[in-house]
C-alpha cells in the first residue's frame, strides 16, 4: 500500500501506539443494528399521528380537469383530502436552478400538482387518515378527471420543433447546454493516424434503497415549530429548504435523522411528496407520516444515467492519444430536481471525460432536455460511470485499432505520478493522483499475463472470456464550487464539537450523517486516536440539527475528508486543553505529558499520572482546587472546508474477468479487481466494503438494471420482479487493493472512497465483454448488456 507519501509530520498527531487510524475496528453501532434495535423513520410513532397516501397520476402528461373526493372523505378514519391548490396556501413552489450552470432553466414545481401532471406518478391529491390502510382505501375512491396530453418520451426528438413543449413558458424542451473546447481539436484529429468513433447508450436506472423514502413531520402549534424526522443525507439542507418554503425561520425547524437504510444519493434530494408532508403537518396541526411503498419508489425516487453519448478519439500509431470529443444527450424528466438540479450529471460527464489521460485537445457538448418521465438527478458517482465508460471504451477501441494491448496504451497515456499538480483539458485541478502505481498494482494482483494466456487457450476451445480494464478519477471532498457558488443553501463545510464528560468519556457531535457507510465509526476512530481514549469511551451524535454543528452532511464522498478533518482539529484543541489542565494539576508542563488509554501519562516513561475521569471530576466539581487564573475548557468545536482545491480527486483502476455464452448471450462474472487511492485510510474494512458495494451497483447497471418506459411514458417494470437488481449469487469475488497519496489540504489526508467502485465497474465489464467478442468482429456500446443486446450484436436475433 505505497505510493507518493505525505511528509513524515503530516499524521504525527495520529501516529501513536494506541491509534485506531488504519485499523479495521468494529463499528460502534453494530450491536444495536444487528439486534434489530435501529430507529428508522417508519418506526416512529407520535401521539395523534396521521398517515398520508398520495393519489398519483396514471398518465405521463395530462391536464387535471377535476377532482371528486367526496366518497373518500366519508371513509372511516379519513382526516382530510387535500388538493395541490389547497396545499399551495401553506407551501410555496420551487425552481431547481443554479446560477453557475449558465442557462439552466426549469419550471416552478409544486408539492402537489395543481393544473397539470407531467409524469406518471406525480401526486394530484393527498389523503390523510388515522392509519395507512384507511388512507389507502380512501385514496382508491378519489376520482380524478384527466385530459391526456401528448407525452415527450424520446430524448432524441425532444428538441424537434414538431414535438410538444412540456412547459410553454420556457419556450422549448432544452433545460441546459454546455459547450467546452480546449486545444486544437480539429488539427489533432487531422494529424492522428487513426480516429475511432462510437455511440454509447446508458440505461436509465435508480438506487433501490433497502429502506424506502420516509418522513414524519410534526408541527407544534404551541411553539410554532416543525420537527421533521427524515432519512436524509443532509439534515441542515432539509432544515433550510423547509423553512424557506413554509415561511419559517430555520430556528423554527428541527430535522432529526436517525438510522437510514441506504441512500446512494437517492435521499440527498428534496422530493415534492416530502415537501407536501411538511406542509400537511402545518396545515392540519398534527404529526403526519409518509412512507413510500416500493411502486412509489420506482416511480418517484430519482432516476439517473439516461444518456446517449457520441464519442471520438484520435491516436497515433505509437499509441499516444491526441484528442477526445463527445456529444452527450440526456433526458431528465419534466423538472430540474431541487435544490441540487438535474444538470449536474451531464456537467460532470463533460468535466470527467478523458480525465486520467494526458491530452490537451478536448471538445465536448452536453444537452439536457425535458421529458415526461420521472425526474433524474444525482445518484452514486454522479456522471462518473458515463464519463468512464465513454473514455475507457474509446481507449480500448483505439488500442484495438492500432493493435496495442489495453494495459500498454494506458501506460503510455496516463498522467505520470510525478506530474502533479496539474489540470485536465476540462479545467479540473489535480493535486496528487497515482494512476501508474494503481495500474501496476492491478496488473500484479490479477496476474494479467497469466489471464491472457488462459484466455487464449480457452478461446481455442470455443470458450469466450474477456478482460476489461478501466482507469478512473473520482470527485470527492467538494468545496463551495459544487453548489454554494450557484446559490444553493447547501453547506460545503462540516463541524464537530467534542467534550469530555464528568466520567472521562468523550461526547462528539458531528454534522456528517450515517446511511450505513460508517460515518459514526470513522469519527470515533479519529477522536479516539487523537485524544488517546478507547473507542468505547467515545459517543458520536449525528443527524440532529438541534444537537450538531451546522454542516453539509454526507454525500459526494465527503464524510471522511471534510467531517473527519473537522473531528481531528476539534479533538486536537480538546487534547491541548486537557493537557494544559493536567499540567496545572500535576505541576508539570504540557510537553512532558501525553494521553494514553484514558489517562494522562508521562511522555518519558509512560507512567500514568491522572485518569481522565479524575481530571474531569476536578474541573467540573472542584475547580476551586486549581491554580488561580485557570478557566479550564473541556470542550472544543472546529469546522473545516477545503479552500485550495475545489475538489480532492481520487483515482483508481478496475478490471473484470468474465465469460460470454455466445449462444445465449448470458454473461458470467468470474472475478473483479479494484485498486483505489483515497488518501489516508481510516478503517480499511469499511473502505473495502464501500468499494465492493459500489462495484455491485456498477455491475447492476452494466448487466441488469434499467427503468423501461413505453412510448406513452408508462414505467413498465416498477417492481422487484421486473426491475432486475444484482443478487449475491450473480456477483464475482471482488479483490480490493490500495495505493496511498494523502491530500495535503488537510492534516488527516483523507479523500473520499464511497463512489470509486461505482465509477469504473460498468466500463470494466463492457470492455471485458467486447474483449470476449473480439473474434466475432463486433462491438457493444450499450448497457445494460442484456442477452438481447449481445445476441443482436452477434447477429443472432
Amino acid at each position: 500500500m505505497t505510493s507518493t507519501q505525505a511528509s513524515p509530520d503530516t499524521l504525527s498527531a495520529l501516529d501513536r501506539p494506541n491509534s485506531y487510524i488504519g485499523k479495521s475496528v468494529p463499528r460502534p453501532n453494530l450491536d444495536r443494528l444487528l439486534q434489530g434495535r435501529g430507529l428508522y423513520v417508519s418506526d416512529i410513532e407520535l401521539p395523534r399521528i396521521a398517515h398520508v397516501v398520495f393519489v398519483r397520476s396514471p398518465h405521463a402528461h395530462a391536464k387535471i380537469k377535476g377532482i371528486d373526493a367526496s366518497a373518500a372523505k366519508r371513509m372511516p378514519g379519513v382526516i382530510g383530502v387535500v388538493s395541490g391548490e389547497e396545499l399551495a396556501t401553506v407551501i410555496t413552489p420551487w425552481v431547481g436552478v443554479l446560477s453557475h450552470l449558465k442557462g439552466l432553466k426549469s419550471a416552478p414545481q409544486s408539492a402537489i400538482a395543481i393544473d397539470r401532471v407531467c409524469w406518471q406518478g406525480e401526486a394530484v391529491a393527498a389523503v390523510v387518515a388515522s392509519s395507512r390502510a384507511q388512507a389507502e382505501d380512501a385514496a382508491e375512491l378519489v376520482s380524478v378527471e384527466y385530459e391526456e396530453l401528448d407525452a415527450v418520451t424520446d430524448m432524441r426528438s425532444a428538441l424537434d420543433p414538431a414535438i410538444s413543449v412540456i412547459h410553454a413558458s420556457l419556450g422549448d424542451n432544452l433545460a441546459f447546454e454546455r459547450n467546452h473546447e480546449a486545444g486544437a481539436v480539429d488539427q489533432a484529429f487531422a494529424e492522428s493516424d487513426e480516429v475511432v468513433e462510437a455511440e454509447f447508450v446508458f440505461g436509465r436506472h435508480t438506487g433501490v434503497t433497502l429502506e424506502p423514502r420516509a418522513v414524519v413531520a410534526d408541527w407544534n402549534a404551541a411553539e410554532a415549530r416543525l420537527t421533521i424526522y427524515q432519512g436524509t443525507q443532509a439534515p441542515h439542507m432539509v432544515q433550510n429548504i423547509a423553512a424557506l418554503h413554509l415561511g419559517l425561520k430555520e430556528s423554527q425547524v428541527r430535522v432529526v435523522c436517525k438510522d437510514v437504510g441506504g441512500s446512494f444519493g437517492i435521499k440527498v434530494h428534496i422530493y415534492a411528496d416530502e415537501m407536501a408532508t411538511y406542509a400537511l403537518s402545518k396545515l392540519l396541526r398534527r404529526p403526519v407520516k409518509f412512507v413510500a411503498d416500493r411502486v412509489e419508489s420506482f416511480n418517484t425516487d430519482i432516476h439517473a444515467r439516461d444518456h446517449r453519448c457520441k464519442g471520438k478519439i484520435g491516436v497515433k500509431r505509437d499509441g499516444i492519444i491526441t484528442a477526445f470529443e463527445i456529444d452527450d444527450l440526456t433526458g431528465i424528466g419534466p423538472y430540474s430536481m431541487y435544490p441540487r438540479t438535474s444538470a449536474i450529471e451531464a456537467n460532470q460527464v463533460v468535466n470527467l471525460v478523458g480525465g486520467p489521460y494526458v491530452t490537451k485537445n478536448y471538445r465536448a457538448r452536453a444537452r439536457v432536455v425535458f421529458q415526461n418521465k420521472n425526474v433524474m438527478c444525482q445518484y452514486r458517482a454522479v456522471g462518473h460511470p458515463i464519463a468512464c465508460s465513454v473514455t475507457e471504451g474509446l481507449v480500448d477501441l483505439a488500442a484495438m485499432k492500432i493493435g496495442v494491448d489495453p494495459v500498454e496504451i494506458r501506460r503510455r497515456n496516463l498522467i505520470a505520478d510525478d506530474a502533479y499538480p496539474c489540470a485536465s483539458p476540462s479545467g479540473l485541478r489535480f493535486e496528487q493522483l497515482s494512476h501508474h502505481a494503481a495500474l501496476t498494482k492491478l496488473v500484479a494482483m490479477m496476474e494479467y499475463d497469466a489471464l491472457r494466456a488462459e484466455q487464449a487457450s480457452l478461446r481455442a476451445k470455443n470458450i469466450h472470456r474477456g478482460i476489461g480494464i478501466a482507469s478512473f478519477i473520482e470527485v470527492t471532498n467538494p468545496s463551495a464550487a459544487f453548489y454554494g457558488v450557484g446559490g444553493a443553501k447547501i453547506s460545503s463545510q462540516d463541524g464537530v464539537a467534542v467534550r469530555l464528560d464528568a466520567q472521562g468519556s468523550v461526547i462528539c457531535q458531528t454534522s456528517i450523517t450515517e446511511q450505513g457507510q460508517g460515518s459514526e465509526s470513522l469519527t470515533a476512530q479519529i477522536v479516539g486516536s487523537v485524544l488517546g481514549v478507547s473507542m468505547d469511551r467515545v459517543r458520536v451524535i449525528l443527524g440532529d440539527t438541534d444537537n450538531t454543528p451546522y454542516g453539509g452532511g454526507t454525500w459526494a464522498s465527503r464524510g471522511a475528508g471534510i467531517g473527519g478533518e473537522a473531528a481531528l482539529q476539534a479533538t486536537k484543541v480538546l487534547r491541548k486543553n486537557i493537557l494544559d489542565v493536567a499540567a496545572a494539576i500535576l505541576q508539570s508542563i504540557p510537553g512532558e505529558l501525553d494521553i494514553v488509554n484514558n489517562a494522562v501519562v508521562n511522555v518519558a516513561d509512560g507512567a500514568p499520572r491522572v485518569e481522565l475521569s479524575e481530571l474531569a471530576r476536578i474541573v467540573y466539581f472542584r475547580p476551586d482546587t486549581l491554580p488561580p487564573g485557570i478557566q479550564p475548557e473541556l470542550m472544543a468545536t472546529r469546522h473545516f472546508v477545503p479552500r485550495e482545491y475545489p475538489f480532492a480527486f481520487t483515482n483508481g483502476v478496475q478490471a473484470s474477468w468474465l465469460e460470454v455464452d455466445t449462444d445465449t448471450g448470458f454473461v458470467k462474472l468470474l472475478k473483479h479487481w479494484v485498486v483505489e487511492d483515497c488518501g489516508t485510510i481510516i478503517n480499511p474494512q469499511l473502505v473495502d466494503e464501500q468499494i465492493r458495494g459500489g462495484v455491485v451497483q456498477g455491475l447492476g447497471a452494466a448487466l441488469f438494471e434499467k427503468c423501461v418506459y413505453d412510448e406513452r411514458g408508462q414505467l413498465t417494470n416498477a417492481n422487484m420482479a421486473d426491475y432486475l437488481v444484482p443478487m449475491a449469487g450473480e456477483m464475482p469475488d471482488i479483490d480490493v487493493g490500495h495505493v496511498i497519496s494523502p491530500t495535503m489540504e488537510s492534516e488527516l489526508g483523507a479523500k473520499g472512497a464511497g463512489e470509486a467502485g461505482t465509477a469504473g465497474a460498468a466500463a470494466a465489464v463492457t470492455n471485458a465483454v467486447n474483449d470476449a467478442l473480439r473474434p466475432f468482429g463486433t462491438i457493444v456500446t450499450e448497457i445494460p448488456l442484456t442477452p438481447q443486446v449481445i445476441l443482436t450484436a452477434l447477429g443472432r436475433i
